[in-house]
């Protein structure tokens, strides 16, 4: 069980006089994951507010502040329940080709729903070098599962984690030549790398629960937005198909420390603040993630 909390701060050198903005906050609800509660603050107060299901599923917030401001504040709390999973490795154990031909000849709802990320999208190239990095895991007949962990760890092993040497504008190209970046960044490298072999792969956002170091405290607001992928694993069993998770900053299969906030082909599908304004200049932005551990919902 957790409380999450998610706050952003943009300060203005001028007033912004119209806002219109599309926040993506509030956790899905999944099969392992129940959105027990959820609340959004934004001052100064909308004057027009709707909530509405994306394309990909995921809940939006859209608002707009028409009179003039040098602040925006969006605070969102949450508080979600995560359940163990068991990893479908049975339906990973189809070979990769296997997985990647069967897809083209689904026509099924979850068939045709996963064929869309298999191609390129705004924020992810193909690229016969992705295909190349990929194929050193992704030999002949080996199953999904197996290579798809073995492209996991490489990843994470090839490349080093370092806080703010990119930014949304990085591109996957740049993450590859310079072998640096964040977990987003990551994420999106490895979607280009399976995408270029003709597997689909959708970006996830969302939390992870952090430990502190031996003897320290946590940190409240020291915890940050966070990102993986999921690969399509057609399957002939009676569950169906499943989506295999896997984090490659972490070298990790997700699972009760990450909290899934919303899917799409990339980042620009589920950003976490976006919008229009007339006015501003220049602004300063402040992001806090706090993910809380509690041992009981709070439901009294």
């Amino acid at each position: 069980m957790y409380r999450i909390t998610h706050q952003t701060h943009y300060r203005y050198s001028n007033p912004v006089d119209v806002a219109n903005h599309v926040a993506c906050l509030r956790p899905r609800e999944l099969p392992h994951q129940h959105v027990l509660e959820f609340d959004l603050h934004i001052a100064p107060t909308p004057a027009m507010f709707i909530e509405r299901i994306d394309y990909f599923g995921n809940t939006h917030q859209i608002f707009s502040i028409q009179s003039p401001h040098r602040d925006l504040q969006v605070r969102s709390s949450s508080l979600v329940e995560v359940l163990a999973t068991q990893t479908a490795q049975a339906a990973g154990m189809i070979s990769w080709e296997s997985a990647r031909d069967r897809m083209t000849e689904d026509c099924s709802p979850a068939g045709l729903d996963a064929y869309q990320f298999s191609f390129e999208s705004p924020r992810i190239p193909l690229r016969p070098g992705f295909a190349d990095y990929a194929l050193e895991s992704f030999t002949p007949q080996r199953p999904l599962r197996e290579a798809l962990l073995e492209l996991t760890a490489r990843i994470h092993a090839d490349f080093t984690f370092k806080s703010a040497s990119t930014s949304v504008s990085t591109t996957v190209d740049e993450v590859f030549l310079k072998r640096v970046g964040v977990c987003q960044d990551f994420a999106q490298l490895q979607i280009a790398c399976l995408r270029s072999i003709r597997l689909a792969a959708r970006y996830v956002s969302g939390y992870l629960r952090t430990t502190p170091p031996p003897g320290r405290e946590r940190l409240v607001g020291a915890d940050a937005s966070h990102a993986w992928l999921s690969v399509y694993c057609p399957s002939e069993s009676p569950d169906g198909p499943v989506w295999l998770d896997v984090d490659p900053t972490n070298n990790c299969e997700p699972g009760t420390n990450h909290i899934t906030l919303a899917w799409g082909r990339d980042f620009s599908d589920v950003s976490p603040l976006r919008g229009l304004i007339l006015g501003g200049g220049d602004h300063t932005l402040k992001v806090g993630v706090d993910v809380e551990p509690i041992e009981e919902p709070a439901l009294a």
